[in-house]
């Protein structure tokens, strides 16, 4: 299995949509969610993702697909 950290920008058309419950149902992935700001028009979520290598690079694909910007991450998501 592997790890991996990654950013999600949501835009406000897609704030309300529930884009990473459905990761966690389409792929064989777990979400941990480490940080989060939300607003009316803009949102981020730094997420923490553990599955197959090949899994997460396509559900990452999928998230993308969907309009959200996906931004890797490396380092501890708790010191920054």
């Amino acid at each position: 299995m592997g790890k991996q950290r990654v950013k999600f920008v949501f835009e406000e058309n897609l704030v309300k949509q529930p884009v990473i419950y459905e990761l966690g149902q389409k792929f064989k992935i777990v979400t941990n969610i480490r940080r989060a700001e939300v607003g009316e028009d803009v949102g981020w979520v730094v997420l923490e993702l553990d599955g197959d290598e090949p899994e997460i690079k396509r559900g990452l694909e999928w998230v993308s697909s969907t309009g959200v910007r996906v931004d890797p991450l490396g380092g501890d998501v708790i010191d920054g």
